[in-house]
């Protein structure tokens, strides 16, 4: 759970404990963890006032590949320090790594720290009188393999064949099971279920509801963890969105409800309508239904995002919402009182945990404050079928473009994120279009 220590109280545990060195990250646009490991005596010099952080993290892609578009840092601004800031209450310990402390941070000033984007949403859930509960699901590939992973066609399946909710698998690899189980909940990362999904070496983990922060914390932690404790008995995981065209992809679904300012009261929950579904929660589902066009690559933020977005491979292609149905978009869950709760589930594995929770909250809410009705009727069937709004963007440009354009985009996360945000992704799709692709050999080079 986070911390709940003032900063001298904290400072006084940690000198007690002997510490002598603790890790500080922040999360860049890419939901990459960047960061460092510093002395105790630095930690203390720096931990109410904040420290120098090279603001190239938000100018540089996941490979470290400088921007050639940007406006926020680049060559002509000379990559100068920004100030990052601790948050005391991420404090956790790494059970793998002898239980060295562990800090987030946020470039809260930056004005583009994905971090300080998700609580500058919680604010406005606030000011509304709400509280958010969230939590996120993974699925993900696990591979047997190395640290250096050179031909990527030729790595191992942790587990072969289509075993999903297999208990016979999940036995064959327990060690590396249960370490992730027992590790995780070490590293305040609880997880709610565990198990194998359908795909060669995939499993997909559900991790224990939270406030809206601390979910999203719990999420990109998680995926660290992951593949900090994959490393050490020579495993690859992998959280892209599609690793094969013919296997289902992996997805990032995030639950989510409204609850009242003191967390005693779902609002999400009705028992007297017809649905169990509050006239909040019709609200808050017409939001992110009319919004979802105008910040996908939120959800979907990479060139691979929309090789999963295809019909028939559990991922939605329309913009479509029903009860417990797992075609659509959006997937309402109503139950208890404390259990009602909406799953969207376009989002991607890959997807940035801050981003795609913040995209959730703000266009949910971008309904409730509107007042907007749930006009459009629940989806009967397949949400293939259901084109009646239309389709997803199909692609990382088409998306990109439709958020740049978008007057909504710049209402809920300001035109510096957006601005910022959109140069990333069209230059990921750029880097993308210059590459000449197996598939492209194969195709053409002898026939064509």
């Amino acid at each position: 759970m986070p911390n709940k220590q003032s900063l001298p109280e904290l400072l006084e545990g940690l000198a007690a404990a002997k510490t002598d060195k603790v890790k500080l990250a922040i999360t860049d646009i890419d939901g990459v963890l960047r960061g460092k490991i510093i002395s105790f005596d630095k930690f203390r010099s720096i931990a109410e006032k904040g420290f120098g952080f090279c603001d190239v993290v938000f100018g540089w892609d996941a490979q470290d590949q400088a921007y050639d578009n940007g406006a926020f840092t680049g060559w002509h601004t000379g990559y100068p320090d920004a100030v990052a800031v601790v948050d005391i209450n991420t404090l956790r310990r790494v059970p793998w790594e002898d239980d060295l402390p562990f800090f987030l941070a946020d470039l809260g000033g930056s004005g583009v720290c994905p971090r300080s984007l998700l609580k500058k949403v919680i604010g406005s859930a606030a000011e509304l009188g709400y509280s958010a509960v969230f939590s996120q699901e993974f699925e993900w590939f696990n591979f047997r393999a190395g640290r250096e992973v050179e031909v990527f066609e030729d790595l191992e399946p942790l587990s072969q064949g289509m075993f999903g909710y297999s208990i016979l698998r999940a036995s064959q690899n327990s060690d590396y099971f249960h370490a992730l189980f027992d590790g995780l909940k070490r590293f305040d990362v609880p997880l709610e279920g565990l198990h194998t999904e359908t795909g060669p070496g995939v499993y997909e983990a559900a991790i224990v509801y939270a406030d809206v922060l601390e979910a999203a914390d719990r999420a990109v932690l998680f995926k660290s963890g992951v593949k900090e404790i994959a490393s050490h008995r020579g495993i690859l995981p992998t959280f892209m969105a599609k690793i094969s065209e013919t296997l289902p992809g992996c997805s990032g679904h995030v639950h989510q409800s409204l609850w009242s300012a003191d967390g005693t009261t779902n609002l999400f929950y009705d028992g007297a309508s017809g649905t169990g579904m509050s006239a909040l929660m019709e609200s808050y589902i017409a939001g992110q239904l009319y919004c979802l066009p105008h910040v996908l690559p939120m959800y979907a933020p990479t060139v691979n995002s929309y090789k999963r977005l295809v019909e028939g491979a559990w991922a939605p292609t329309t913009p479509t919402w029903a009860i417990d149905n797992r075609t659509t978009a959006l997937r309402a869950l109503p139950g208890g009182a404390t259990s009602t709760r909406l799953e969207t589930r376009v989002v991607g594995s890959d997807a940035n945990p801050y981003l795609a929770m913040a995209a959730c909250l703000a266009t949910g809410l971008y309904g409730v404050r509107n007042g907007m009705k749930l006009s459009v009727p629940a989806t009967k069937g397949s949400g293939y079928a259901d084109k009646s709004r239309g389709i997803l963007p199909r692609n990382l440009w088409e998306a990109t473009w439709a958020m740049k354009q978008s007057v909504v985009a710049k209402e809920l996360f300001g035109e510096g994120f957006v601005d910022h945000f959109v140069r990333t992704r069209e230059w990921e799709w750029r880097q993308f279009a210059q590459v000449v692709t197996n598939w492209e050999l194969k195709r053409y080079l002898e026939i064509i």
